[in-house]
């Protein structure tokens, strides 16, 4: 086995590219390549959440299905529970799914209309030959049940439901197969805010009774707090920060995470009143062409000329916090919009939400 298993790590990513050929013409000539996700490492330890947050078209969703095998990794390794999923194929690949699985952002188009709700959560039971006979309605009917389901739905078709209902029938459908690792594709952002307390909860609480491992990916930050041990912020296919959820929300140390943090509204006049948002000026580079050196110097209110020209390392800045900045010691004191104080006022509020988010009403469906 492995250090990548061996040292705790349930997943370990490595030098992870997906980019994707741009073709022209009827011969179908290449013209350009899409660098979705640009080479980046990180690992999930057993058991915990790992939040991966940033603007949309940053390569989040890529990187969740490049993990899964989905995508093909254009260059990298994935290893998981010490195997190398980039070098397994076909029946080897297929057994491998029973362990990693995926919940989609899209609640309604992940599921097939035409197939009933016991049908669809049944599937992967059948395809893997979990179960046989009776058992399989057994089976299908205790999942409903555990995702707050009656399971008396089994006969119903997914138009029938409503947004939250059928992503928890995705997260039955995922769970038929009995996996350790899920990766979660904002599985929240189509839903209502009271509706997303409930699947936010219900997947805390499987978490913790089905021991699983999350790769939890999302926009809004307050939910990607209260859920995740720690967070990684991704711009224009690379992990740029990545750090405990404490950290990163109290003390930012790239100039990216720092204006995503300044965008959280706190609903406190004073705090408002002495706080100034980060506007950032451009719009984000073209995966097809990104800029030399740092990919945020384009955009950066405090870039010098080493950062357009030279790609700063990933590197540790104390007790596991991760960044990918020249200036990264100095960004706080460089940025008086984002200095400690406000950093920490919008920590505090982060957290108060991500209270309230855990204890407002779970009402089952």
């Amino acid at each position: 086995m492995t250090t990548a298993h061996t040292n705790g790590n349930l997943v370990d990513v490595k030098d992870l590219k997906m980019h994707f050929p741009v073709v022209k013409g009827l011969l179908q000539r290449r013209v350009g390549t899409v660098k979705a996700v640009d080479g980046i490492s990180f690992n999930i330890r057993s058991g915990e959440t790992l939040g991966l947050v940033g603007e949309s078209g940053c390569g989040k969703s890529t990187t969740g299905r490049a993990i899964l095998q989905l995508y093909r990794p254009t260059h990298g390794q994935v290893f998981f529970e010490g195997q190398d999923l980039t070098k397994i194929q076909g029946t080897e690949l297929r057994k491998m799914r029973r362990s990693v699985q995926m919940i989609f952002q899209d609640p309604y188009a992940s599921l097939n209309p035409r197939m009933t709700v016991g049908d669809i959560v049944s599937e992967p039971i059948k395809v893997h030959n979990l179960r046989q006979g009776p058992a399989i309605r057994e089976r299908t009917q205790e999942l409903l049940s555990l995702v707050g389901l009656n399971p008396s739905f089994a006969n119903r078709y997914p138009h029938e439901f409503s947004g939250g209902q059928r992503q928890r029938i995705g997260i039955a459908r995922a769970l038929a197969v009995e996996p350790s690792f899920v990766v979660c594709d904002e599985p929240v952002s189509a839903l209502d805010v009271s509706i997303q307390a409930q699947i936010v909860n219900l997947l805390e609480e499987l978490q913790d009774r089905l021991g699983l491992t999350y790769l939890f990916i999302a926009h809004d930050l307050s939910v990607v707090k209260h859920i995740s041990d720690r967070i990684a912020v991704m711009y224009l296919g690379k992990v740029i920060e990545l750090a405990e959820g404490d950290k990163l929300y109290s003390m930012p140390l790239h100039p990216y995470t720092q204006a995503l943090l300044s965008a959280v509204p706190i609903p406190d006049p004073q705090v408002e009143k002495q706080r100034r948002r980060i506007i950032l000026e451009g719009d984000v580079p073209s995966p097809l062409n990104p800029p030399p050196g740092c990919h945020f110097h384009t955009r950066c209110p405090i870039a010098i000329q080493k950062c357009k020209e030279e790609e700063p390392p990933f590197m540790d800045y104390g007790g596991g916090h991760f960044a990918a900045c020249w200036r990264a010691k100095e960004s706080s004191e460089l940025m008086p919009e984002i200095a400690k104080s406000q950093a920490e006022a919008v920590a505090a509020h982060v957290a108060e939400e991500a209270a309230k988010l855990k204890t407002r009403d779970a009402a089952k469906l």
